[in-house]
């Protein structure tokens, strides 16, 4: 491709950034600048030949649209976008190439586990790496625009967007978030985004798109302290949420969109909207009619309009009419040119595609099999063994291993929600790799010692269990259950799961169940009836394999969950971060805030999973830390027991005593992954400054006390062990 219009000055590379974004805007009519504001869905070289002369387009998302990322569309193609790009650039005027939008959100063609089980693996470099491969594949078809990672904290998994979210710990969705966006983004082809700001996972009841209601004291201390770490990572863009926050709807909410994120964090990228977020001010009521609301969304910060029409429609008509301050879309459109400078997008023959990109798009690149392999087996955590794993040790029979379920054949079922390119025929099943493993680890390798059952027959099913040594049973729910506009009202497996369960622990000799789910599930009467459970999310491409290890004493499982699970719908919200109340919870004392038909606990805590590692006592390398500018070392020995290397999360906890505003009864404060050799020990360290400990009081401005500070690690196990250090 030619690129035209080369005498344009602001294509002088010599000449900084912000001094090209100026001489473009020189250029530019009003209805041009509009005209970057105004993304569309799905834009088509031919049909939208209008829109792309006239410049009235500055980026398109290609999407699946109304399925929400749940049905695969079409997928997208190198040669698809390179049309699109040649159109821009060829015929308008000023030849301004377009942004490219998909939703890549665990993967492009490689699709690694769900967020939230990559999430489980609290590894920053495995987030990072997982973020830069699908970064890769996705920028060789041409796409420079995704839409992750999703930072919302959870407390509600009726949420079906808890599979997106990496969890309900504010720190480790901070750091994990902001790993993801720098892996999206360390080639220079990509922009990340962070979404949806802010609240969206507190929506009511775990109803998508509703409301929420956040005091600004806790947006503070949780909510926002991902975004503003997404932003410090320097992240590209912000989406706005579909929701309101105590009834001020996200797209039109001047104060945290313009004073916080603009003005405060000094963020200068774009805020995008969502999909038709500022057409649906009209549905809030908020705006009366879509020119309303085009006023609203730009006044309040909104920079790209994303399918409403909106901006495109009337925005230009605000202006002129005094309506709408013209600073303000000269503003939006310095910040999308801007990105799009800074994504080289002006500098190449061929804008669609980064400098070496192979000529076949993604599809050149292949299957990234071992990073995917070993995302999976990260993201498992075994909530329960009582000694039955790993399926190779020896018995006396050698009797049968009996797999059953659904998802022993299933690809599709492996892979999560938004997945819209990675082919389910690439995906590497369980049957066959577990039918390998267990071979390798016979004394009788020529002997297949795996039975495969559907379960579609229970009684053909509980007849092949009687006869087997270990039934493995594969349950949980579909990809189609979780994802946006996918809210459940209960968390219980689904219909007729557990009673097949409970039916087999009858006859099983050994039962082992693996749980794939897009969220938390409510699994206290599972728990009870088997004798191990692996909770391994949708675990991706190469979910079949890291599984058949994970049961046959391969790579062992070692994710810790990054969510609580609660016993019942009923004990919603839940997380590990409550804050106390004037009557701590007791369950065997009345007036204790307890329930009085259930335990309170959740039936697994957040950060908890059998683990390998035996925990030493924790120490401090000093008792006593200055809170302006001291740094405290705690100090913990961590011992393998196992006859292999272990690799594994650590995670540091604290309490603050006594505090301005009622803190959490225990957050997250820091947490590392450590590598353990076979039979031998290894000493962690976490090295916090003072302000890790410091927090926003009654008049929202960030304070470290002084005061006593308690730090565990192995919250919740037998050999948890804390120390209290003082602040002064």
């Amino acid at each position: 491709m030619s690129f035209p219009h080369r005498e344009h000055p602001w294509l002088d590379a010599s000449v900084s950034t912000d001094d090209r974004v100026s001489l473009l805007l020189d250029h530019m009519t009003l209805a041009e600048m509009v005209g970057q504001l105004h993304q569309t869905a799905n834009l088509d070289p031919v049909l939208d030949a209008e829109l792309l002369a006239t410049g009235a387009v500055g980026s398109t998302l290609l999407a699946s649209g109304a399925t929400a990322g749940n049905v695969r569309d079409g997928g997208i193609t190198r040669s698809r976008i390179d049309a699109l790009q040649r159109a821009a650039l060829e015929t308008s005027r000023l030849g301004i190439p377009l942004l490219i939008a998909r939703d890549v959100i665990h993967g492009h063609r490689t699709v690694f586990p769900i967020p939230l089980g990559l999430a489980a693996s609290f590894d920053e470099t495995l987030l990072f790496d997982t973020s830069q491969r699908a970064a890769l594949e996705a920028s060789a078809d041409g796409i420079t625009w995704t839409f992750a990672p999703m930072v919302d904290l959870v407390e509600d998994p009726r949420w079906g967007r808890v599979a997106e979210s990496l969890g309900e710990s504010a720190l480790a969705t901070s750091r994990l978030g902001a790993a993801m966006v720098r892996g999206f983004q360390a080639s220079g082809h990509v922009t990340a985004c962070a979404k949806h700001y802010v609240g969206y996972g507190l929506s009511r009841g775990g109803r998508d798109y509703g409301s929420a209601e956040i005091g600004e004291n806790t947006l503070l201390n949780h909510y926002l302290r991902p975004f503003k770490a997404a932003v410090h990572a320097g992240v590209g863009t912000v989406m706005a949420a579909f929701s309101d926050v105590d009834g001020v709807p996200m797209h039109s909410h001047h104060h945290l969109l313009r004073d916080v994120l603009k003005d405060e964090w000094a963020f200068d990228g774009v805020v995008v909207a969502d999909w038709n977020g500022v057409g649906e001010l009209v549905e809030h009521r908020v705006a009366a009619t879509l020119r309303d609301a085009a006023r609203l969304a730009i006044q309040a910060g909104v920079d790209v309009d994303m399918v409403s029409g909106a901006y495109h429609a009337h925005l230009a008509s605000l202006v002129e009419e005094g309506q709408v301050d013209r600073a303000l879309v000269v503003d939006a459109a310095r910040r999308v040119l801007r990105l799009k400078f800074r994504l080289g997008l002006f500098d190449s023959d061929c804008p669609a595609l980064p400098s070496g990109a192979p000529i076949e798009g993604s599809a050149a690149l292949g299957i990234d099999r071992d990073l995917a392999e070993r995302a999976a087996t990260s993201s498992f955590v075994i909530l329960k063994d009582n000694g039955v794993l790993p399926l190779t040790q020896p018995t006396a029979t050698q009797l049968p291993v009996l797999l059953t379920g659904a998802f022993a054949h299933e690809q599709q079922g492996l892979l999560g929600t938004w997945v819209l390119d990675g082919d389910p025929h690439a995906v590497a099943t369980i049957a066959p790799a577990l039918a390998a493993a267990l071979r390798a680890g016979s004394s009788s390798p020529s002997i297949d010692r795996l039975v495969v059952d559907s379960g579609a027959f229970p009684d053909r099913t509980l007849r092949l269990a009687r006869e087997a040594g270990v039934t493995v049973a594969l349950v949980g729910e579909h990809p189609y259950r979780s994802g946006e506009d996918s809210s459940t009202s209960t968390l219980e497996l689904p219909p007729g799961q557990l009673e097949l369960l409970q039916a087999l622990s009858l006859v099983a000799e050994q039962l082992v169940v693996v749980v794939f789910a897009g969220r938390a599930l409510a699994l206290d009467a599972l728990l009870a009836c088997c004798d191990a459970v692996i909770l391994a999310w949708h675990p991706g491409t190469e979910g079949g394999p890291a599984l058949a290890s994970t049961l046959t004493g391969g790579r062992g499982a070692s994710g810790l969950l990054p969510v609580s699970l609660p016993r019942t719908a009923g004990h919603l919200p839940i997380t590990h971060a409550e804050r106390p109340s004037g009557r701590p919870i007791a369950d065997n004392a009345r007036g204790a805030g307890r329930y009085i038909d259930s335990p309170t606990a959740p039936i697994r805590q957040y950060g908890s999973g059998a683990t390998a590692l035996r925990y030493g006592p924790l120490s401090v390398n000093e008792a006593q830390v200055s809170r302006r500018d001291g740094v405290l070392e705690a100090r913990v020995t961590v011992t393998n027991e196992s006859s292999r290397e272990v690799r594994e999360p650590v995670l540091l906890m604290m309490r603050d005593e006594i505090a301005e505003v009622t803190r959490p009864v225990r957050e997250l404060v820091d947490f590392t992954v450590v590598t353990v050799p076979a039979a031998s020990s290894h000493e962690v360290r976490f090295t916090l400054p003072a302000e890790a400990f410091g927090y926003y009081g009654r008049d929202l401005t960030f304070r470290v006390d002084t005061g006593q500070i308690t730090l565990t690690v192995g919250w919740g196990r037998e050999d948890a062990s804390s120390v209290s250090v003082d602040l002064i």
